[in-house]
């Protein structure tokens, strides 16, 4: 019966949370709406990998990775869309300060992680999810 109660929590949770979801709007476009999920979808993924790495014992891959996908490196990558695909530019002043503030953290991730620094590594991982949560519940798109 417990199993039932969960699953109708699953299902009934969305509808409940976005009556209450108290997160700022930014109005971004459709198209940069598009551009942001494929681009967090993508950050969730490299998120995945660097974990996966991490386990394998493979810290200068789980470095480069971050770096490549996530960090400095990745900033700017939208900049060749039309400008009604970009996210970054119609973001709120303060949002956009926190994406560049979660390219910073994956790039302080990636330098412990390339240095073979563990410890440093995985103390910098925990300030880019950090990063990445605080973002995602303070901002919403839609």
């Amino acid at each position: 019966m417990h199993r039932a109660a969960a699953l109708a929590c699953l299902v009934l949770a969305p509808a409940a949370f976005a009556a209450e979801d108290m997160r700022q709007l930014a109005s971004l476009t459709p198209a940069a709406q598009a551009t942001l999920r494929d681009e967090m979808l993508g950050n969730l993924r490299a998120v995945n990998e660097i974990i996966g790495l991490l386990g394998a014992g493979k810290l200068a891959e789980a470095g480069a990775v971050a770096e490549t996908e996530l960090g400095i490196a990745a900033m700017g990558r939208n900049r060749l869309l039309p400008m009604d695909a970009r996210p970054g530019p119609q973001m709120p002043p303060a949002m956009h300060r926190l994406g560049i503030d979660g390219h910073q953290a994956a790039s302080r991730f990636a330098d412990a992680a390339k240095a073979g620094d563990q410890p440093l590594a995985l103390q910098r991982l925990g300030e880019l999810t950090t990063s990445c949560v605080a973002c995602h519940h303070a901002w919403r798109v839609r």
